[in-house]
């Protein structure tokens, strides 16, 4: 061991050393835990971001999906598949007279 070495062990006893290794150990605890929060505050938020981005393209899907219903309805009313099958298929309804009844 240097001369200096030898001269710090001898100021400090073992107590002392016991003491300055517990307080550098507290130190580096806290700066550990300091850095969890920092991490743990940006995570927050990022995630709540992505929250309101997601929540955003919910309200905007959920509009999406009534307009979608509305218009599902339109295209399959009584009266437009009617009109249909009169102007593109040339149907009718049956005359009175060319109604059967069929019995099993």
């Amino acid at each position: 061991m240097s001369q200096r070495r030898k001269r710090f062990a001898g100021l400090l006893g073992w107590r002392q050393r016991l003491h300055l290794l517990v307080v550098i150990g507290l130190v580096v605890a806290t700066l550990v835990s300091a850095m969890a929060v920092i991490a743990s505050s940006h995570l927050t938020r990022v995630q709540y971001a992505r929250l309101q981005q997601l929540e955003r393209e919910q309200n905007q899907l959920q509009t999406e999906w009534g307009q979608l219903l509305l218009e599902e309805s339109a295209w399959s009313s009584p009266a437009r598949i009617e009109r249909l099958a009169i102007e593109r298929l040339d149907m009718r309804l049956p005359d009175v007279n060319e109604v059967e009844v069929i019995r099993p």
